[in-house]
């Protein structure tokens, strides 16, 4: 029990969000939230790993140095803001930026220095959230079922959580019952794509997407994807999901040649828009679920949100966390406040039903300050 402080870097790699909270028997409790962008050039090393490249092991270790420094900074940001001062706070904990994420091989890669933090923070740092996971067998991801249950979960009402970070994934919270899997693509692809055509990190409130149409035989060509039919459990990332793979599909597809580049990104939402919904109406994810609320960047995109709604249709009501009292962008960096908290109290952080891990497992590993 005590003060925690959760740090998150996803999928979207726009930088670092980081949660202050009181975790103790009554509950969780948020005392503060801060954000900080990643360095423009950063950004561009971390995006650069993604895929194989020449020299990749000094690459990767000076942007874990480099990205240390950026949640040293966004802590100590955090504590000004709270007023809070470094020797009250617990611990760290840390999820560190996915470069690779291959669990059917046996190994998940989140670039960090936790050694590092914990010398600029001068706070205990927990981090490697993943990997007990994937050598218990599991995918190692997604972790966020277990906190958003502890924390959204209704007695009497089957809740889904979507996270539409750069990608979604879903918690399927029926009483006692958890269940969730990564369905897709979220932002990443729009991200993607907006970049390319306008400079632009995100398309804000996708205004621009709301600017195209629709393309049908591209929407379809894109729903072939052989991981959307995949059973649970199963999670995804920039692996499958990258630039790459829209210019294959692009590329097979006539139809998106004559499409504006605004459709394309109109047709990008729906897919994310479809593949939650389809997930949501699945047999795995439980039809029963009424209520759908939304975290992560996706939630802040008016047209994804529009789209997801309509696919979804008029039973089933489609909004933010913040109608629980959680504001979208704070709910995965709470996540691993909560981790955190778990780890230090030798609780498992996992849900073998939706890892697929041959049981419970503590999860996480200790830098002390």
């Amino acid at each position: 029990m005590g003060l925690f402080i959760g740090l998150m870097s996803g999928t979207s790699m726009d930088g670092v969000d980081a949660a202050l909270a009181r975790i103790d028997a009554d509950g969780i409790a948020t005392l503060g939230a801060a954000f900080l962008a990643f360095p423009p050039a950063l950004r561009s090393q971390l995006m650069a790993l993604q895929a194989a490249g020449d020299n990749e092991i000094e690459r990767e270790a000076l942007a874990a140095n480099a990205l240390a420094r950026v949640y040293a900074d966004c802590i100590a940001q955090l504590l000004a803001q709270t007023g809070h001062a470094r020797n009250e706070i617990r611990a760290v904990a840390v999820h560190g930026q996915t470069i690779r994420h291959r669990p059917e091989l046996g190994f998940t890669r989140q670039s960090n220095n936790p050694a590092l933090l914990a010398e600029l923070c001068g706070i205990d740092v927990i981090a490697d959230f993943r990997s007990r996971d994937v050598a218990a067998g599991g995918q190692g991801a997604p972790l966020v079922p277990a906190f958003h249950h502890a924390l959204f979960s209704h007695p009497e009402q089957t809740r889904v959580v979507a996270n539409i970070g750069g990608i979604a994934n879903i918690s399927i919270l029926s009483g006692a019952d958890v269940r969730g899997f990564d369905t897709g693509p979220g932002n990443a692809l729009l991200d993607g794509w907006i970049q390319r055509h306008l400079g632009r990190e995100y398309d804000a409130d996708g205004a621009w997407g709301a600017s195209g149409q629709l393309v049908p035989a591209l929407l379809a060509n894109l729903l072939s994807e052989p991981y959307f039919a995949l059973p649970a459990p199963k999670s995804t990332g920039r692996d499958l999901f990258h630039m790459a793979w829209l210019e294959q599909h692009l590329a097979a597809c006539p139809a998106a040649a004559s499409a504006s580049p605004a459709d394309i990104q109109h047709t990008l939402a729906a897919l994310t828009a479809q593949t939650l919904a389809q997930a949501i109406r699945s047999d795995a994810a439980g039809a029963r679920a009424s209520a759908v609320y939304v975290c992560g960047g996706g939630a802040y995109n008016a047209l994804l949100m529009q789209q997801l709604a309509a696919a979804l249709g008029p039973h089933t009501s489609v909004q933010s966390t913040a109608a629980l009292g959680i504001a979208p962008n704070h709910v995965e960096a709470l996540a691993f406040a909560w981790l955190g908290q778990r780890f230090t109290a030798r609780l498992a952080g996992n849900l073998p039903a939706v890892t697929g891990a041959s049981g419970s497992r503590i999860l996480g590993a200790l830098y002390p300050a």
